[in-house]
Parts: structure tokens; sequence; C-alpha cells
């Protein structure tokens, strides 16, 4: 079984518990519901929604793909199947693509204003999802406009504060991490450490907490050394819809936001029976 169906099995399983001794009061006669949009925004994980309903031998007509622009009262999906099967799986599928239209809405107006300033900055999400969700918020952030960058711990290197304080010293670090991998991203504390950084060897240097002045004596010190094209600049921390453009104006590549999946605001939708 692939992963995400895995996952979907579970919260099934944490929701349904022993059985949906509520809807076991209702006759097993088919019925027809309809999930809707209460608000404007974009919907995602819809397909995961009628992954769920087809285990229960539901039937799924799709209004409204992953990714589309939604307002108030769209209709996104319609389900048919017993009464018991549609009304154990809703509360479910509700909560998942709640949330990952949350995920994807603020993901595309913060893209929008990204883009709106210069087209080569990239929006990507963090580590900062919520424990068995990464996968679905992920995807959101995908459908939304934005990047994944790491799903977990082995995918790339990144060196970081803590382990530049255990090891004491940032060179031996990137050094070691060259022999092993390819691709390596370092948070700099400092002028100094961004320019050991790319001279070294690393793909991407992180400045993390930093305004957008400081950003642009670090990036205008990396030029002038000869050593900005080498490496990519993230810029993370403390970014949020009211700050973006300003670092969007910045000689970088990359701003990360945790925010986009540990601040979720759910995209509000409803299911009815028709």
């Amino acid at each position: 079984m692939h992963d995400s169906a895995k996952k979907l099995e579970q919260f099934l399983a944490e929701d349904i518990g022993k059985g949906d001794i509520t809807s076991n009061l209702l006759s097993r006669k088919k019925i027809s519901a309809t999930i809707i949009t209460r608000e404007e925004g974009i919907i995602a994980g819809v397909r995961h929604a009628k992954q769920i309903f087809q285990s229960r031998n539901c039937r799924v007509t799709i209004h409204r793909k992953d990714g589309q622009k939604v307002f108030a009262n769209n209709r996104i999906m319609t389900i048919t199947g017993d009464a018991y099967s549609i009304l154990s799986c809703e509360r479910t599928v509700l909560n998942l693509m709640s949330r990952m239209s949350g995920i994807a809405t603020q993901t595309k107006i913060l893209v929008k204003k990204i883009h709106e300033i210069n087209s080569k900055v990239q929006l990507y999400s963090t580590r900062k999802t919520a424990p068995g969700l990464r996968l679905f918020d992920k995807e959101a952030v995908e459908i939304g406009g934005g990047n994944k960058h790491r799903m977990s711990l082995d995918q790339m290197v990144m060196i970081k504060d803590n382990h530049i304080a255990i090891s004491g010293s940032l060179v031996d670090l990137i050094q070691m991490a060259k022999k092993k991998h390819k691709k390596i991203e370092v948070e700099v504390e400092n002028l100094r450490d961004a320019l050991t950084a790319a001279r070294e060897g690393a793909d991407i240097i992180m400045l993390d907490n930093r305004t957008p002045a400081q950003i642009q004596l670090i990036t205008d010190a990396l030029e002038k050394s000869g050593l900005r094209r080498r490496v990519k600049i993230e810029a993370s921390g403390g970014i949020d819809s009211s700050n973006i453009k300003q670092y969007a104006k910045m000689d970088i590549d990359m701003i990360s936001i945790g925010k986009l999946t540990n601040s979720v605001k759910a995209l509000d939708l409803s299911l009815e029976i028709n």
C-alpha cells in the first residue's frame, strides 16, 4: 500500500474507532452528499478525499480539482453511497481537505506577492509540519505554487547553528559533508561564516532572522568576493505577508516560511446531504 493510502486508513481508524455508533442508528440506505466551500480559496486534498470515500465503496464525482480557485458555495465533489459510509468518512475528509486547502491558499497568496517583485525567487516550506501530516502539508504547498524543501532529515545536509556549536568548526563540518553528500546547505550567523561557507563549496546559504538590510550586506560582500554565483541564498525567519515583498527585492533565490504549515488557517468546507 502506498504511504499516503496507509496514512489515510490511519486517519479514518483514529476517527471511527470501533465504529460510528451514531451513524449506525440510521438505515443503510443509499444517499448522495456534496462537499461545498464556504469561502474563497485554493482547493487541495481532492484526490485524497476521493480515495477515502472510494475505500468505503462510495462513488465520487469531482467538480473542482486540486489547485483550482474556488468561491463560496462552489461544489467540490458529490459522493454516493450508503449513509453509514459517507457520514463515517465525513470529518476525516473535511479535516484533511480544509487544512490542505488553507495551506495551498496561503501559499498562493505569498507566491503572488513574491513574483510581483521578483519572479526568480521561489517560496519553500520547512519541516515545521504537524507530525503525521508532513506528506499532505508539503503536497498542499506544492499545489499552492510553492516548493517542498526537505521532506526529512535524510534528504540533504543542512548545517545549522547547533551543529556548528557542537562541532566547533564550520569548515570541518562542510569538508566532512562534501566527502559523503552532494548537496549542502549552511545556516550562517554572520558575514564571515557566509564567505567561508561559499568558499568551502556550500550549495545554499541560509540567512535566518536577518533584516533585508543585513541580507544586502552579505549578498554585496559575496558579489564583491566573486562568490555570489556559486551559491543560492535562502532567507528565512520572521517573514510573512506583511514584509515578504521587502525580502523579494533582495538578491536572493529562496524564501522559506514555517508559518505555511505550522500556523494554518483552514479553508471552511462543508458536507451536505442532497
